[in-house]
């Protein structure tokens, strides 16, 4: 079967699509034919070797996170889960890729696919959807009527986030460029900011959170809106001592990230206010949490761009530009939307 592969550290060129063997199945696991695959700016990072200290990779290794197809297979302990059903699933940090044409899933990171999404729509959705609902409600347990800031609204983390926050009650502020503000306004965005006219730190006042979905200088002006016992929650870094410990890093590692974080820390402190970085895990029951808040249409995907499996390095490419409106998506098979069971 085919898949792609990273051979060794460097970037893109460093990635080939290559046949692989086909995936063993354990008591845990169940085997999916891959139809569709959402890229997540993370691959083109691993693919750098940007998080060789934290995700340790057997090299060859397939890339991918997202996935959405049909269970050819299951294992011997499964039980939720049977051949035929259409289901969805992230393998993020799993130690298996989705960018792949078969993937042993482990059914505990596995949802049954929502009726009214196509495959590809699917496929959109595990990694962006697990982390806002990891960072909104179980780090920044965020509450009706608060405000939460969501820089890059109209960014595959963004469209998503700003629909769930709206979702559970709050009010969103978010950043985008001229062309997308209708997108982001469209999604519930409350308070708008045009970043090619105005600086948002100008704006924006009394938030009782971030979520930081950008690098740079603008997660430390980000801090400048926060209140009092507000929480800054990161996506991009600079990973914590905190987070070291919860991946089991030794004290080495620690004390580094404690380096590296100590700047936007002290910042944070100074407001009275909490900083922690966030990585997502897999978690199929949360997922099936979402997808019923996607077959209800309380939330929508929303896709940019779809490549052929054929074309996935020119879709890597293309997300790295930093342009794409939503999900950037590889179809492994075509023409079939979903027509296999889902529930």
């Amino acid at each position: 079967m085919k898949a792609l592969v990273l051979k060794r550290y460097g970037g893109a060129g460093n990635l080939e699509l290559s046949d692989v063997p086909r995936p063993l199945v354990k008591p845990d696991e169940i085997l999916v034919q891959v139809h569709a695959a959402g890229l997540n700016p993370v691959d083109n990072m691993i693919s750098k070797g940007m998080f060789k200290p934290i995700i340790k990779l057997k090299l060859p290794a397939t890339m991918g996170s997202d996935l959405a197809g049909v269970v050819l297979q299951v294992g011997s302990r499964v039980s939720r889960f049977k051949a035929g059903d259409a289901v969805f699933a992230s393998v993020f940090d799993l130690g298996v890729g989705s960018l792949a044409e078969l993937v042993a899933v482990p059914e505990s990171a596995a949802a049954h696919k929502p009726a009214n999404l196509d495959f590809v729509q699917a496929a959109s959705v595990p990694m962006v959807g697990l982390t806002c609902w990891q960072a909104l409600q179980e780090r920044i347990q965020l509450r009706p009527g608060q405000k939460v800031f969501i820089p890059a609204g109209s960014g595959g983390i963004g469209t998503f986030a700003i629909q769930l926050a709206k979702h559970l009650g709050a009010r969103v502020g978010t950043t985008t460029s001229t062309a997308n503000l209708e997108l982001v306004r469209s999604l519930g965005a409350d308070e708008v900011v045009d970043y090619r006219k105005e600086e948002f730190e100008r704006v924006l006042e009394n938030y009782d959170a971030v979520l930081a979905t950008v690098k740079g200088e603008g997660l430390e002006k980000a801090v400048g809106i926060l209140n009092p016992d507000g929480a800054l929650v990161s996506l991009v870094g600079p990973p914590d001592a905190a987070f070291a410990r919860a991946r089991g890093m030794n004290v080495l590692m620690r004390f580094v990230f404690g380096l590296l974080s100590r700047k936007i820390r002290r910042l944070v402190q100074r407001r009275d206010a909490r900083y922690s970085f966030m990585f997502v895990r897999p978690d199929g029951r949360q997922l099936a949490e979402i997808g019923e808040l996607l077959q209800r249409a309380r939330l929508r995907p929303v896709i940019d761009k779809v490549f052929p499996f054929a074309q996935v390095q020119e879709g890597l490419a293309y997300l790295e530009q930093g342009r794409a409106r939503g999900k950037v998506v590889v179809q492994m098979v075509q023409g079939w939307q979903g027509t296999a069971k889902s529930t």
